[in-house]
C-alpha cells in the first residue's frame, strides 16, 4: 500500500502542466517571469532605437520544430497592428532564455546549440540562482556574466549592468 501511494505521488509529480503541454516548454516560475520582464524592459529601455524586443514568440526553425525562446531580439523593425504575425520566419539577431526549476542544463544547452546551428548570432542564457547570463557567440563558445559584471555583447554591442537586472 505505501508503495502505491509512492508511485502515485511520483506520477502525480511528474506529470504536465496544461501550459507545457500547450507550449511545449516548462511551466515558469516567479523568478522566471520577474526576470524575463527585466530584460525585456531593460534591453528595451536602453536600446529602443536598435531593437525590436518579443517575449515569447514563435520561430521558424530550418528542418526542426519551431522555437519559442523566451526573449526575442531582432534589428529595429516596424511593428504593424493591422497585419499580425503568429511565426517569425527570420531569425533573431539574439535569443534568451531563461532557467525555470524544471529544466536541465543538457536540455537547454541543446536548445542553444539548435539557436546557433539555425543562424542566431547570440544566445543568453539566465541562470536566476546563480544571478548570472552566459552570453553564447557559438557552440562551446560563451562568456559567463555574473551579479555585479557589466554584460557585454558583442554581437549586438549591447552593455547591461546585472545588478540592474538581478535587483
Amino acid at each position: 500500500m505505501k508503495m502505491e501511494l509512492l508511485v502515485e505521488s511520483i506520477k502525480a509529480d511528474n506529470e504536465l502542466s496544461a501550459y507545457e503541454i500547450e507550449r511545449n516548454k516548462p511551466m515558469p516560475s516567479k523568478n522566471h517571469g520577474y526576470l524575463q520582464t527585466r530584460l525585456s524592459s531593460e534591453i528595451d529601455h536602453l536600446y529602443r532605437k536598435q531593437f525590436t524586443i518579443f517575449s515569447e514568440i514563435e520561430i521558424l526553425m530550418p528542418e526542426r520544430p519551431n522555437c519559442v525562446p523566451d526573449v526575442a531580439i531582432y534589428p529595429k523593425m516596424e511593428i504593424n497592428f493591422w497585419d499580425d504575425e503568429l511565426v517569425m520566419t527570420e531569425m533573431p539577431l539574439i535569443a534568451i532564455e531563461i532557467v525555470s526549476p524544471t529544466q536541465s542544463d543538457t536540455d537547454l544547452v541543446k536548445k542553444i546549440n539548435r539557436y546557433l546551428e539555425a543562424g542566431i548570432q547570440s544566445c543568453w542564457l539566465v541562470m536566476p540562482s546563480f544571478q548570472a547570463i552566459s552570453v553564447y557567440s557559438g557552440i562551446g563558445k560563451y562568456q559567463f556574466f555574473s551579479s555585479e559584471m557589466i554584460l557585454k555583447d558583442a554581437v549586438a554591442n549591447i552593455e547591461l549592468s546585472l545588478i540592474d537586472i538581478f535587483s
